[in-house]
């Protein structure tokens, strides 16, 4: 495949590359950045990537251990995109499910995002997952419809703060 994907681990090295990232959410008026732990309320990146990396490494207790990766283009090195992963969860985690995404602006109806959760799949079985949950809003067309490319169905819709929010379910 010409675009194909591969998964990264956020490190000191792609610094400039996340940031950009973020920075082209908040161009195009995104609130927050699906997928990556958090880092639209981080001003310092090496407290973002030091709380990524103990979340996965040693999350502190009543947590759970989340793996955070970048999407990155093979044919160019370009972020497209990222993903986090629940290794499990706990009663607080089950609204939000197992994995979170988001892919940047100016790549979002390319396909990316159903290749960088089949990719995020493969890691969710490697951990010894037999299913996944994923949430998203309702109004969510394109994060539902990526889950639904991936064999999601829908298990579950709910409201919470106003919202319509819905589960769907990957058997792996």
């Amino acid at each position: 495949m010409e675009n194909e994907l591969t998964l990264v681990c956020p490190s000191k090295e792609l610094e400039q590359e996340i940031l950009r990232y973020k920075e082209e959410h908040f161009a195009f008026g995104d609130t927050q950045v699906h997928g990556t732990g958090g880092l639209a309320y981080y001003d310092d990146f090496d407290e973002w990537l030091n709380r990524i990396r103990s979340l996965r490494d040693n999350p502190p207790e009543n947590s759970v251990r989340t793996s955070t990766f970048f999407s990155r283009r093979v044919t160019d090195g370009k972020l497209i995109g990222c993903i986090k992963i629940h290794h499990t969860l706990t009663a607080e985690l089950e609204s939000g499910g197992h994995i979170a995404y988001g892919i940047r602006p100016s790549e979002r109806r390319k396909g990316y995002g159903r290749q960088q959760l089949r990719l995020g799949l493969e890691f969710a079985k490697q951990l010894g997952l037999r299913q996944v949950i994923i949430a998203c809003d309702q109004e969510n067309a394109a994060s539902a419809g990526t889950a639904m490319s991936c064999g999601g169905n829908l298990i579950r819709e709910y409201i919470e703060d106003g919202i319509i929010r819905q589960h769907y379910c990957i058997d792996l």
